[in-house]
């Protein structure tokens, strides 16, 4: 199976994004980082609608996916933190979720020898949830129209992601005591 296919192209598409992204923020052209940012996200969507329908599944693109979702989610919250449009403390919770996956996904490695650790239901709903709040502050600020950040939607993103470092932390353990 090809390495270089729609989907994989799509992902790429998103980790190319990223720098233009950044740098939108940086010149404080929020329009083109709500494009951007939506645009990415759309090459989310259909890089895994592309790879499940076209049977276009590849190694590199179950590798590269998550760490594509990774790099755009948690640069974005750095950025986005940096410049006072969201809260540091949320941005620490989202860094140290993605910290604990990865220390649990290099110890299953190590403890167990494998290196395929499947995402979630709740790890997906983690990254919706993340990404629904980051277009939620991109439109704020181009439109503004919509309310002040609701601080639910502030709990429920926090809470989302510490749930989700907690149940990936749990699942590890399970899965290293059954191996």
């Amino acid at each position: 199976m090809r390495v270089l296919n729609i989907p994989n192209s799509l992902t790429i598409t998103r980790i190319v994004i990223i720098p233009v992204f950044i740098t939108s923020i940086i010149y404080k052209r929020y329009d083109y980082s709500l494009f951007l940012f939506i645009i990415a996200a759309l090459t989310d969507l259909f890089d895994g609608l592309f790879a499940r329908l076209k049977n276009q599944k590849t190694a590199f693109g179950t590798f590269l996916d998550p760490l594509a979702d990774k790099f755009l989610l948690v640069t974005t919250f750095i950025i986005l933190s940096t410049y006072n449009l969201i809260p540091k403390w949320l941005t620490i919770t989202v860094i140290s979720r993605d910290i604990i996956v990865l220390t649990g996904w290099f110890l299953m490695f190590i403890i167990a020898d494998t290196s395929k650790v499947e995402p979630t239901v709740l790890g997906k709903v983690t990254i919706w949830v993340q990404s629904i709040f980051i277009a939620y502050v991109l439109i704020d600020i181009n439109f503004l129209f919509l309310p002040d950040m609701p601080y639910i939607l502030l709990l429920i993103t926090a809470g989302i992601t510490i749930l989700s470092g907690i149940h990936y932390i749990f699942r590890g353990l399970k899965l290293s005591h059954a191996g």
